[in-house]
């Protein structure tokens, strides 16, 4: 008989610490993750994130840790934090790349800084279902040398990644995404 912290994230909703309650999370699960875009080249360690930071970090979902070294492009990985009000306009336009390039182009979100609650329930508030990691501490932002969100990395089918410091809106994110992943997405 599976235990309730086992039904929970069955569920979808996370238990963030023995003190902190469950939270629901309206995320995708990271599986996604591990399976690399059509688009994507052969597996080999030319094509690894070789550019991004050796960290993992959990999924917001659950306990599975993603490599972010691990993943393979194209990709675009969006950091942003409930507390952060230009990342209140440019998330939902991430979801919305994330909606039209499924297939083609690996998305998905990160989220720095923040409490899982509150990045839950701004994340539902926002429609946004695409797989997300949680990075309490900031990590991931802080190896890339940045201290202001939203931050955007564009990661080509090569591994070399390209990091976009400053909010992006639907025309821009999709002409960011053609230039540095090669992927064409109508915005």
């Amino acid at each position: 008989m599976a235990g309730p912290l086992v039904l929970l994230l069955a569920a979808g909703v996370v238990a963030c610490s023995p003190d902190e309650p469950a939270v629901a999370s309206p995320f995708a699960g990271c599986e996604a993750l591990s399976v690399p875009p059509p688009s994507a080249a052969p597996s080999s360690a030319a094509s690894a994130a070789a550019d991004l930071p050796d960290l993992k970090l959990p999924c917001f979902t659950g306990d599975d840790e993603v490599s972010l070294r691990a993943l393979r492009g194209p990709a675009v990985i969006n950091i942003w934090a409930s507390w952060c009000q230009p990342c209140r306009t440019e998330l939902p336009v991430v979801q919305s790349l994330a909606d039209k390039a499924q297939g083609r182009l690996t998305v998905l979100g990160v989220d720095s800084g923040d409490q899982r609650g509150k990045g839950a329930d701004f994340a539902t508030d926002k429609g946004v279902r695409m797989p997300t990691l949680f990075d309490e501490k900031g990590s991931l932002l802080n190896n890339l040398g940045r201290i202001n969100l939203p931050v955007t990395v564009f990661l080509d089918s090569a591994g070399r990644s390209y990091v976009h410091p400053l909010p992006l809106d639907a025309r821009g994110l999709s002409e960011q995404v053609r230039k540095h992943t090669g992927v064409t997405v109508t915005p």
